[in-house]
């Protein structure tokens, strides 16, 4: 079930909790899109998605918790954030993947697409987030 939000940016936020499962990043794209969509700046949907799908990854291989929730606000006209929040309390740790890797860029994916990214401990979990920059079209 997908919860809407007004915020004090005045855009609404959108929030889903998810299955902590690999399908769950197609879900979480779609969120991302229709909440673009909304707020008229689908020109960043591929980032967002990029950042999104590797947000919802990283949990999926990292935590043990049962679900995800996946939001995306826009705390600023220009300004789009993605985050998952998980009961894991185990912070990231950005590692440098070698050329036969299979995993280990994600984070490097965040960073390279995100305006800044970060991690927020919750008293229960944690909030990975990554924000970009959009500018407003007209």
């Amino acid at each position: 079930m997908i919860v809407t939000t007004t915020r004090p940016s005045g855009h609404p936020g959108y929030t889903e909790t998810l299955p902590r499962t690999a399908p769950s990043a197609a879900t979480a794209r779609r969120l991302v899109r229709t909440a673009l969509a909304v707020w008229g700046i689908e020109h960043c949907a591929d980032a967002a998605t990029l950042i999104v799908s590797e947000l919802v990854a990283n949990a999926v291989d990292h935590t043990d918790c049962r679900v995800i929730r996946v939001t995306v606000t826009r705390p600023a006209p220009d300004t789009v954030r993605i985050a998952v929040v998980d009961k894991c309390r185990t912070l990231p740790v950005p590692r440098t993947a070698g050329p036969d890797d299979e995993h280990g860029r994600g984070l490097a994916v965040v960073e390279e697409y995100a305006w800044r990214w970060g991690t927020d401990r919750l008293p229960w979990g944690k909030r990975v987030w990554g924000e970009l920059r959009c500018e407003v079209d007209g």
